[in-house]
């Protein structure tokens, strides 16, 4: 489906039900989402029997380290090719930078297309509480205006935020910054262990660029049909 923005999260570790939910998306989707639990129980191998379905990849391993191992870390990555791959604002510009610098040397390196990189400001599980109690002062807004100027400025494409910043990072950063938004919940559906959560139909009027949809998606009976009734709130099948 052209321009779809709804990303699944495949955050299984079987690689048989991963790639039974990609294959149940067909064109219901505009990517998928390969985390921290599929890829580390099934790695490149994984990744890769994945991407043969054919769908834009958002590896999302949150990479955070020395400037040098996130650097080495990602050109690791670069040769599979993912569309965005990211790592985490907090670990400072130079990190970011030489993150940059990987992705785009070793990207030219093997004629391969860079992918897109992303800094994860202010997880959708943490509150202003939470921010205090790891000494974080101000609200997420606050912290999370601070980081993504922080990203812009270090080379990234964008950021990872909630829903509940887009519109103030849009304002901010302009239209051609990617907004990628985890944390979304169709009306009615459980918010699990997300305390910063917004609607589909709303993080796109406010300016999301991606919008990530796990377990709205995964856990229902028929995640194929609950990814084209998130596309069909959106319009896209119209």
């Amino acid at each position: 489906m052209k321009n779809n923005p709804v990303y699944c999260a495949l955050d299984v570790p079987e690689i048989d039900a991963a790639s039974r939910l990609a294959q149940q998306m067909g064109a219901n989707v505009g990517g998928l989402k390969i985390g921290m639990e599929l890829f580390y129980a099934r790695g490149r191998a994984g990744y890769e029997q994945i991407a043969r379905f054919g769908q834009d990849i958002f590896l999302d391993l949150k990479l955070h380290d020395i400037p040098n191992t996130v650097a080495a870390a990602v050109r690791a990555l670069v040769p599979l090719t993912p569309a965005y791959l990211n790592v985490h604002a907090a670990g400072g510009a130079a990190m970011m930078a030489a993150a940059a610098h990987a992705a785009h040397a070793a990207a030219h390196e093997a004629a391969l297309p860079p992918p897109k990189l992303l800094a994860v400001t202010v997880l959708t599980s943490l509150s202003d509480a939470d921010l205090n109690d790891i000494g974080v002062r101000g609200t997420p807004h606050d912290q999370v205006l601070r980081l993504a100027a922080l990203a812009a400025e270090n080379g990234m494409d964008g950021v990872v935020c909630s829903s509940e910043e887009v519109a103030l990072l849009r304002r901010e950063m302009g239209a051609k910054f990617k907004l990628i938004v985890p944390g979304i919940r169709p009306a009615g559906a459980d918010q699990h262990d997300q305390k910063r959560v917004m609607t589909p139909e709303a993080a796109m009027a406010a300016g999301a660029d991606i919008l990530v949809v796990g377990r709205a998606i995964t856990q229902n009976p028929d995640p194929g049909r609950a990814a084209k009734e998130i596309a069909d709130s959106l319009g896209l099948n119209a």
